[in-house]
């Protein structure tokens, strides 16, 4: 026997939902319009045009779009073609299922190639709703289903008319597309956040890291070193492949960004054969593509060939290390791999104040600024983890908000 249906509650294609639900094809709630199969001529200044990269994000991106004539941009939005407030452009080949609003401040745009107009047929509709149910399970499970055995992902105008979707009464698609617009604008908000914190932190790196803005209470000289004369470096050296085990016997192998994880080291895979060892707390460096790469070993490792391992006693040189990331691509050899050898990573010049405690003070406000920058990154992810839920209840129904 099946599990029992709640009461109020109803069996339907996409699954349990409550009684007073709709379900249907797309194209019973929204009309689906193709965009007009023409090569349009591109000018300099013009209409733009919204084709795939532009309708990646909540609302259509115009800013980087391609731009048409008058005479392309009429025959463009012929048949009802042109995009108005509150209607959804579809992206139908590549990235099939993206999908972004056409709001109040865009300027007048057509379709480009690929994308599809969705209008709904009742004004009371939500479109923030519909959007959320592109985003959510619900047409992703159906959109697997439609490319299986497809080399490339593409969908006609058919196909999308016929995704199956719940449509509540509209006061409920507006509850519930408020409260997930909610929880976006706290992740928005934390987006932005983030991006200013990294800015501050670039900046910080750039004065703090060359001199130019020394601490309150330092004064001594900076000097150029090599990298080597300051710093043990020891070079990776690959196990036998036959040695390695997902068994946790041994030690964990690091070989390059596979093993790496916002620069902390992962445990991927094991290996008995310990080469080189790292210690927990040392600096990694990628010295294969790509080249330069730091992180740190959060505890003792197996070093690859793809990788060395640096020792200091302080953080100062890992910053600095990652500031010269950059560095590495005009010094990278070979013509397989890109790739830097023991004499290019201990010839590395860097500057660096003399005095420890400077070294240390430099170090300490760098490393606060990291902490706070993954404080933030990990309350994105968790509010993220939290939106993910709160679509598979409310989309479904499962938890009511009227």
């Amino acid at each position: 026997m099946g599990k029992e249906i709640a009461a109020g509650y109803k069996q339907t294609e996409i699954g349990v939902i409550p009684e007073e639900w709709k379900v249907g094809s797309l194209g019973l709630f929204w009309k689906v319009t193709d965009c007009k199969h023409v090569t349009a001529q591109f000018v300099s200044n013009g209409f733009p045009l919204a084709s795939i990269k532009e309708v990646q994000s909540r609302f259509v991106e115009l800013s980087n779009a391609k731009q048409t004539t008058v005479q392309f941009y009429k025959l463009l939005t012929e048949g009802e073609r042109k995009p108005k407030v509150g209607d959804l452009i579809l992206s139908r080949n590549a990235t099939v299922g993206e999908v972004a609003q056409v709001a109040e401040w865009h300027p007048p745009f057509a379709m480009g190639q690929d994308v599809c107009l969705l209008r709904k047929k009742s004004s009371k509709f939500s479109t923030n709703f519909l959007q959320s149910i592109f985003r959510s399970s619900i047409v992703a499970n159906q959109l697997a289903d439609l490319m299986v055995g497809s080399t490339f992902k593409r969908a006609n105008i058919e196909q999308i008319k016929n995704f199956i979707i719940p449509m509540p009464p509209p006061e409920e698609q507006s509850t519930i597309a408020t409260a997930l617009s909610d929880v976006d604008a706290l992740i928005s908000g934390l987006d932005n956040t983030l991006a200013k914190k990294f800015l501050i932190k670039q900046g910080a790196m750039q004065e703090l890291l060359t001199g130019k803005k020394r601490l309150s209470g330092f004064s001594g000289e900076w000097e150029v070193k090599k990298l080597e004369d300051v710093a043990e470096i020891i070079m990776g050296q690959s196990p036998s492949s036959l040695t390695y085990n997902n068994k946790k016997l041994g030690l964990p192998l690091i070989q390059g960004n596979a093993d790496i994880v916002n620069r902390k080291t992962i445990k991927r895979i094991y290996t008995t054969e310990v080469t080189k060892k790292g210690r927990a707390n040392d600096i990694l460096m990628s010295v294969r593509a790509p080249v330069g790469e730091i992180s740190r070993a959060l505890f003792d490792v197996c070093l690859g060939r793809g990788v060395c391992a640096i020792r200091y006693p302080n953080n100062y040189v890992y910053h600095l290390l990652i500031k010269k990331e950059s560095d590495w691509t005009k010094l990278s050899k070979g013509s397989t791999f890109d790739s830097v050898n023991s004499t290019d990573v201990k010839k590395l010049e860097i500057k660096m104040p003399v005095e420890l405690n400077e070294q240390t003070a430099i170090a300490e406000i760098l490393t606060d600024m990291d902490n706070e920058i993954e404080t933030l990154e990990k309350r994105r992810t968790k509010t993220l983890t939290i939106k993910q839920g709160m679509m598979q209840e409310l989309l479904t129904g499962k938890t009511r908000l009227i």
